[in-house]
């Protein structure tokens, strides 16, 4: 008999298992390749007893807001358990979008054309609408107001804003959804669309809303690609924003590390790809105005986010790459100078926000919005907004928000913004007249101090040596405290630098120590010697 092959032999032994066997492990193979697909977690939830992970807070130890703010909310301390058939990020985001059964009540609509003769809605929802009671906001109105600034292509009827302003209403606030330029039903009546990084329409809304309401403390919170734009504002506006406090939710925080995560992924993919059409759908809502601006074909043949933003946002925004435009407008590069209280609030297993984006250093930290704003606007916390008078902070000035261009949101919308602003020549004539006010103002009291000066010297009667050293004491003193006062801005910036630096401080003076060893240790052993040769000499 003929020796068998190899191959004879292997599928003689194959067809001798089982083939409830090999169905057992196709089973298992792609449970597994589904549970990794999917990104389930039920089975690290079920080997931890069901009890949830901890929530991760990422903060300065030294912060006082943290200890007597973030310390008092029980949600920032607590652990999180998702539903046990939702364990993935995947399955709660399509239950969202099937079954999100917001609240019910209608709001009240507000039309607020700004500079540029952009329209934009805003939808209020007042802490006594609740109680059908028909009334406005007093202009001395000390009740906390509340701004939202939804995600991509989302306005104030989704579902997770619905639930959000419903839910800071029954607390007490006024809140009010500041709807971006061309969604809530609004038409776009300007060249000008918001974008990632279009942040001239939430600082006109949040201005206006501090002239209209002074009294009232004011805060905001900014969802997905509004998040983005809020963290980015504060970071621009720096101590200068009447904002009390901010929390930014799912914020994409580096716009080119999460266009690289979405298309990594098989599963990533399919995010990009239906965000592509909600852009391409928005589009057409606005076909007049982009097919002007924009690349219109282009447009209608983007696949990807990318692909909108290389035939949309970059031709009206006027950026060279799309790469460019991720750059300057990711908020990870602006968070660093942001004055305010600012709550943070990331998942570790969103499809679209990567977790590799997080600015962990610079946030430092996480929790919950809700509990945190109520608990900072009962403590003495609050942002104070710094006046500025001889500044014109207006992001004018960047280079990003003098050219027009189109925003690519998370929801999937792109914003022209065009050069209607005052020219620097017409903002140079308007500041004109104030600064010649305080000119001549200031060259007046100069003129009745010294004058005031030279009729005290000659009125008043010679004094005693006591007298005269005891008022060259006060002088030498009103002459520290202006010293004093005129250093303060410097020291804090120092201080600011010193808590930002002290970990490279001590890296370098690590550094500095080890490398001149060598050196110290040679000088060392030298005078070691010579002492020690000396006494002997004496001897």
């Amino acid at each position: 008999m003929a020796a068998e092959s190899a191959g004879e032999l292997l599928r003689r032994a194959a067809a001798l298992v089982p083939a409830e066997h090999y169905a057992l492990a196709a089973l298992v193979a792609v449970s597994v390749l589904a549970y990794r697909f999917v990104e389930l977690h039920v089975i690290g939830d079920l080997l931890r007893g069901l009890r949830g992970r901890r929530v991760e807070l990422t903060f300065h130890p030294a912060s006082e807001i943290y200890h007597c703010v973030a310390s008092k909310c029980r949600s920032l301390h607590g652990r999180y358990l998702a539903t046990p058939w939702l364990a993935s990020p995947h399955l709660q985001t399509l239950f969202l979008g099937i079954h999100g059964r917001p609240p019910s009540f209608t709001y009240k609509r507000q039309l607020y054309t700004v500079r540029d003769g952009g329209t934009i809605a805003l939808d209020w929802l007042l802490a006594f609408d609740l109680e059908d009671a028909d009334e406005i906001i007093s202009k001395d109105s000390s009740t906390p107001l509340l701004v939202v600034v939804p995600g991509l292509t989302s306005d104030s009827d989704a579902a997770y804003a619905k639930h959000l302003v419903h839910s800071m209403a029954r607390k007490g606030w006024n809140v009010v959804v500041s709807n971006h330029r061309g969604l809530g039903g609004v038409s776009i009546t300007s060249d000008c669309l918001y974008n990632g990084g279009w942040t001239e329409d939430v600082r006109e809304v949040i201005n206006y809303l501090h002239r209209k309401y002074p009294k009232a403390p004011m805060f905001c919170v900014g969802t997905s690609i509004g998040a983005n734009i809020l963290v980015k504002y504060l970071g621009e506006e720096g101590e200068s924003t009447p904002l009390a406090g901010a929390a930014s939710i799912c914020s994409p925080w580096d716009l080119v590390v999460c266009d690289r995560f979405i298309s990594r992924k098989l599963v990533q993919r399919f995010y990009d790809k239906a965000l592509a059409f909600g852009l391409k759908g928005y589009a057409k809502l606005h076909q007049p105005v982009l097919a002007r601006l924009a690349n219109w074909e282009g447009i209608k043949k983007s696949r990807s986010i990318r692909e909108f933003d290389h035939h949309a946002t970059c031709i009206v925004a006027k950026y060279e790459t799309v790469d460019t435009y991720y750059r300057r407008c990711s908020s990870a590069s602006f968070v660093g100078n942001v004055s305010v209280p600012l709550l943070c609030i990331s998942a570790l297993d969103d499809p679209l926000c990567t977790r590799e984006a997080i600015p962990w250093d610079e946030c430092r930290w996480v929790g919950a919005v809700s509990e945190f704003l109520c608990a900072l606007h009962d403590s003495s916390y609050m942002h104070r907004q710094k006046a500025e008078d001889h500044v014109l902070h207006s992001s004018l000035e960047s280079s990003i928000d003098k050219s027009p261009y189109v925003n690519i949101l998370a929801d999937g919308m792109i914003a022209p913004v065009g050069n209607d602003g005052p020219p620097s020549s017409q903002i140079t004539d308007d500041l004109k007249p104030d600064a010649t006010v305080n000119s001549t103002q200031h060259d007046e009291q100069a003129k009745e101090v010294e004058n005031k000066s030279v009729t005290d010297a000659d009125t008043v009667p010679a004094q005693s040596p006591a007298a005269a050293g005891y008022a060259k004491q006060q002088g030498e003193e009103r002459y520290v405290d202006k010293i004093r006062d005129a250093i303060a801005p410097v020291k804090r910036s120092v201080n600011k630098l010193a808590r930002y630096q002290g970990r490279s401080v001590w890296l370098l003076a690590y550094v500095a120590l080890v490398t001149s060893w060598p050196l110290l240790g040679s000088l060392a052993f030298m005078l070691f010697r010579k002492k020690s040769r000396n006494p002997l000499s004496a001897k």
